[in-house]
């Protein structure tokens, strides 16, 4: 059975939300349900959403975890786009967090590249 995982951003301004996020992924939505929804697939059958509800937007809570988080971050950046705010816990995994101009929170996860199973190699 295939899952398909679909995680919602509600905004107030679709348009100017359309272009942070368009900035942040760094390409244009996968696909557009609508006049108000803009759909990008992070990987296979995993998407996020921005869906025009004025009254729910603001208080997304969305996290990835990737394994290319160094390299992820960097690209962000290049695109103009800084995050407001990094964690690294005891067990090295960093959360690098962005927050979309309506305050929702989007955030990139992974394992510091030292502590990634397979990696033998001294530090």
């Amino acid at each position: 059975m295939t899952l398909d995982l679909f995680a919602g951003i509600p905004v107030r301004d679709y348009q100017a939300a359309l272009r942070w996020y368009e900035q942040l992924f760094g390409e244009k939505p996968s696909f557009i349900p609508n006049d108000v929804e803009a759909v990008w697939e992070l990987a296979e059958h995993r998407y996020v959403y921005i869906v025009q509800e004025p009254e729910r937007a603001g208080n997304a809570l969305v996290v990835s975890f990737v394994e290319d988080l160094r390299e992820r971050v960097a690209a962000i950046t290049r695109r103009g786009i800084e995050p407001v705010k990094r964690e690294t816990y005891e067990n090295g995994v960093t959360k690098v967090i962005y927050e979309d101009p309506e305050g929702n929170e989007i955030a990139f996860g992974g394992m510091a590249e030292d502590q990634r199973p397979g990696n033998d190699e001294p530090t």
